[in-house]
This record gives structure tokens, C-alpha cells and sequence, in this order.
């Protein structure tokens, strides 16, 4: 058979780095990791290909080449999606969907013949069984969670892969915690499934012969899950592979603030090649930190925790929330003061929103609050349910947060202060090169003469040049990302 895979377009949000991905002529971040593990899944004789909609467009030749359309979605990709189908649909072309948008609402698409849903380890296998005997329903589901040492190398030659910022990996799904407004436990479970170290060597081979070089995204909602693991199989593997092949990847991820507590799973981590790690910080209100069931952030130091983790050698970026119902209009300005003083400078504030299957979603369906479906856009001033606090006042004070951190004065402020904190320590990854040369030299045209803030560029340039020389290529990549944080958020300067 003939399978067209087909990952719909992203709209501009904090986390697209739409307007950075310019300066490096890249056309996305990320991958759609899924759906190339999807097809890795597919009988080896079928016919494949991969239609990214962030870095190519859908023609429709390609959806008429195909016997099966497969689609995997996010919420935010909902417009998208929606006309893929509509053209899909015109060519009488089948489609099999999944991925997490369609596990939790397959109920509002009706046009998709197959849904595969869950983990594909489990249902995608009893689907393909049965459409070879020509019998497949609509509908394959399972409360049953995978086990995730059957999960193959992702197709990674399927990828356009200069188009991409990063290749990803998935070591581990689901996470331990319980916050009540995030939806992996109710999607992936609380109980930590790893794959084997040896099957994350084998990925980084695969990228390694395909000639990738730079930056690999450990795509894990909670890398250190399961911390033993980690430390005591997964890094020791990881860096004696790196060392071998002269350190050609550098690692970034995602993990809880109580990373910051175990010093010897830090020293782990940058000696495998990570350099950098997202953290949900959420807020420094204690209270909201105990509504949200946040039990990992309470009763911390979160600023010294933080630093902890940058004088290790591994930068942070943040997810910060405000709409907490104990949220009071003094939390704008706390905000503001923690995310200056951490040296957080990828600070992602958003609105609260409820996801569907969440604690949040179903406490606040008691309470009679929802509005409609959680817009999965960071970025789009959206709301799902009814706040405690004045809806107004809320989006003023969050207007202020973005106002106060992303403007250019306490934007270089914020990256002079994480550069103080900062103790880099891995040197591996991408080299100066001539591509790297002119991206600089493009972010010095844009940034530093023909828009506003220039004057604050050049003096942060200066200073970095001065106090920390050894800086300048993570200066010059930090002063880009706020060239798209203020374009995303329609900041003048």
C-alpha cells in the first residue's frame, strides 16, 4: 500500500520560534516525532511518505498517490486539520487518525474512517490485522498503556531534516505528579515506561549516519521521571556513545524543579550532552502552587533552585501560569520580580485553561465554569472557563507580565542575569561555522540596525563581550529568541 502521512500546520505561538527560524533558515523546530514513529510501525513493503505542513505544502498529487492517509493532531492544529480533511474527503481518500487530539475528541470527527487511538504499540497493530483481512472498524481504542521496549526507530529518513532546528527522541511517557490542570497522566498514566538505553543508542545511530549534527530534543514531559533509571543506565550509555562518536549532539529536555536537589543526576546529564532543560515553574504563590496540586514546587527555594540548575551547566526556560482562582492582583508583579531575578529568559506566561480528562477540567464542570474546548495556543489571550478574578484584570495584568520581561531593557537585563548564573560546561554540538557566521550577521543587521532596542542590543552585545566573551554564541541565539517573543506578542521594543 501507499501511506501518506500528514502533520498539519502549527500557527504562530510562543513555543513555534516562527520568526527565529528565520535567522537560520530553518522552517520549524521540531518534527513530528508521531507520526515517523507511526510509520516505522507499517509493514516494511508498504510505500511511505511524510508530509510535514510546518516546512512543505500539501499537494494534492500527494494525497491522490495514496491508498491511506494517516493524520496525527494537537488542539492547536485544529484549522489545519480541518482542511486536510475537507480535501482528503474530496478525493474520496480514506484517513486513519490519532495522536492526542483525536484520543480525547474523536467524538467531534465524524468524516475520519479509522480511528486509531491511545498508544499505537497496542491499537495499531489490531488495526492493521484487521483491515489485511478486510474487516477494520472504525474505532480502536484501549485503557491499557504500552510497553515501550517495542517501540521501533522512528523513520527519521522520512524528515526533511535541514528544515528542522532539532531532531527529538522519546525516552519515557508518563510522570509521576498529579497536577490538576495538565493532561499526560490522563493520557500516558502515572507509572514511568522507559525504553532501554540500548534502544536510545540505537536512535542516536540512526541520526548520527543520516548526518545530523547539533541539536537533539529529548521530548519527555518529565525526563527524570524515573530518576534510577536515568542515572544509573540511560546517562552512563548516552555519554560513553557520545564520547565515542566525538560528541556530535547536544541534548535538551524536560524535567520537575526537584532536578535541582540530586547533584550527581545533573553532573550526569551535562557530561551526556545536555545543556538545557524546561521546567513548570507555574508560579511563586504557595497557595496556588497547593490548589494546583504542584507538590513537587511547594516548599522550595524556587529561585535558588534554579540557580542550582544553571551553575551545574544546564540553562533553563519556564512555564509560568496566572489565573489560579487564589490568584490575587498582586501575583502580576511577582511574577514579573521572579522570572528578572531567575534569569529565566524563555519564560512562558499563558493563561490558565482546563484540558479535557483533567482534574481542572472536571472540578470546574461541577462548578458550572467551562466556557468551550481549550484552544491549546499558548499565545492566543484564550480562557476555557470562567476565572475567579475579573477576566479583565486578568488579561491586564498578564499583559503586563509580557510587557515587563519581554521588552528589550529587561528582556537583555534577564539574559545578563541567567549568563551570571550560568556555568557552561558542555562544549559539544554544532561548531562555529559559516552558517552560524551568517545567522550572526543577520541577527546583527535585523536586531541591532534596523529595528527599535537596537541601542540595548549593542550594549548587551558589549557587555557579554566583556564579561563573558566565552557567551557570545548563547547572547546572540537569546537576543534572536526575543526578536520572536516581542513579534509574537506585538511588542514595539
Amino acid at each position: 500500500m501507499k501511506i501518506l502521512l500528514i502533520y498539519p500546520k502549527c500557527p504562530d505561538s510562543f513555543w513555534s520560534f516562527k520568526y527565529a527560524l528565520k535567522f537560520i533558515s530553518k522552517k520549524a523546530a521540531v518534527p513530528p516525532l508521531g507520526l515517523i514513529t507511526i510509520s516505522a510501525m507499517l509493514p516494511l513493503n508498504w510505500e511511505k511518505k511524510l508530509v510535514d505542513m510546518n516546512v512543505s505544502t500539501l499537494h494534492t498529487k500527494d494525497i491522490l498517490w495514496a491508498d491511506l492517509v494517516f493524520i496525527s493532531a494537537m488542539y492547536i492544529q485544529k484549522e489545519s486539520l480541518n482542511h486536510i480533511i475537507t480535501e482528503c474527503k474530496k478525493l474520496n481518500k480514506k484517513i486513519v487518525a490519532g495522536g492526542p487530539l483525536f484520543t480525547q475528541e474523536h467524538k467531534s470527527y465524524p468524516k475520519i474512517d479509522y480511528l486509531v487511538l491511545n498508544e499505537a504499540e497496542i491499537t495499531l497493530p489490531l488495526f492493521l490485522k484487521d483491515l489485511s483481512e478486510g474487516h477494520a472498524k472504525r474505532i480502536y481504542k484501549t485503557k491499557e498503556f504500552a510497553n515501550m521496549e517495542q517501540t521501533p526507530v522512528p523513520d527519521y529518513y522520512l524528515l526533511e531534516r535541514k528544515k528542522y532546528a532539532f531532531m527529538n527522541v522519546q525516552v519515557s511517557r508518563g510522570c509521576p505528579y498529579a497536577c490538576n490542570f495538565c493532561e499526560i497522566t490522563s493520557l500516558l498514566g502515572h507509572k514511568v515506561r522507559m525504553k532501554k538505553a540500548n534502544q536510545i543508542l540505537d536512535e542516536l545511530e540512526a541520526l548520527y549516519k543520516l548526518n545530523w549534527r547539533g541539536s537533539v530534543f529529548i521530548v519527555d514531559d518529565n525526563f527524570i521521571g524515573n530518576k534510577n533509571e536515568v542515572k544509573n543506565a540511560l546517562l552512563p550509555a548516552m555519554k560513553l556513545w557520545m564520547q565515542e562518536h566525538k560528541f556530535p549532539f547536544v541534548f535538551n529536555t524536560e524535567t520537575t524543579i526537584n532536578l535541582a536537589d540530586d547533584e550527581e543526576l545533573m553532573t550526569l546529564m551535562v557530561e551526556a550532552g545536555f545543556n538545557s532543560t524546561f521546567i513548570g515553574i507555574e508560579t511563586p504563590e504557595e497557595q496556588s502552587l497547593h490548589d494546583c496540586n504542584k507538590v513537587q514546587n511547594k516548599n522550595r527555594d524556587l529561585i535558588g533552585s534554579v540557580r542550582k540548575i544553571q551553575k551545574a551547566g544546564l540553562q533553563v526556560s519556564g512555564g509560568f501560569i496566572v489565573g489560579f482562582d487564589s490568584d490575587t492582583p498582586s501575583v502580576f508583579q511577582r511574577q514579573i520580580d521572579f522570572i528578572q531575578q531567575s534569569g529565566i529568559v524563555s519564560a512562558m506566561v499563558g493563561l490558565l485553561n482546563a484540558p479535557k480528562n483533567t482534574k481542572l477540567y472536571e472540578q470546574l464542570k461541577a462548578e458550572n465554569r467551562l466556557l468551550k474546548t481549550a484552544s491549546g495556543n499558548n499565545t492566543d489571550l484564550s480562557m476555557n472557563f470562567i476565572p475567579k478574578m475579573n477576566y479583565h484584570d486578568l488579561l491586564a495584568g498578564y499583559q503586563k507580565i509580557i510587557n515587563n520581561i519581554y521588552a528589550t531593557k529587561p528582556y537583555y537585563k534577564r539574559i545578563r542575569q541567567l549568563l551570571l548564573n550560568y556555568n557552561q560546561k558542555y562544549k559539544g554540538g554544532a561548531k562555529i561555522n559559516l552558517h552560524l557566521i551568517r545567522s550572526a550577521l543577520k541577527s546583527v543587521l535585523i536586531i541591532g540596525i534596523v529595528k527599535k532596542g537596537r541601542f540595548e542590543y549593542w550594549k548587551f552585545i558589549f557587555w557579554t563581550l566583556f564579561y563573558r566573551p566565552g557567551s557570545i554564541v548563547e547572547a546572540m541565539t537569546y537576543s534572536v529568541f526575543g526578536y520572536h517573543y516581542r513579534k509574537i506578542f506585538g511588542l514595539s521594543n
